[in-house]
């Protein structure tokens, strides 16, 4: 297996590292309940499961 004849340096390492960058979460308003939620993912409301405004999973309560 090969293995590098010489240390990287750390300069090398950090310029691989500069494209990793944390991104700001996209909210969206939901046009069914109003309210606030990440983009392109599903969210509880009020015990349902919503996902594009179309409930996808009703919370039934267990006895």
């Amino acid at each position: 297996m090969p293995n590098p004849k010489r240390r990287h340096s750390q300069q090398r390492s950090a310029k691989r590292r500069t494209h990793y960058k944390a991104e700001k979460v996209t909210l969206s308003k939901d046009s069914t309940t109003g309210e606030m939620h990440v983009r392109h993912r599903a969210h509880v409301s009020e015990g349902k499961l919503i996902y594009k405004g179309k409930v996808v999973v009703e919370h039934s309560p267990v006895n």
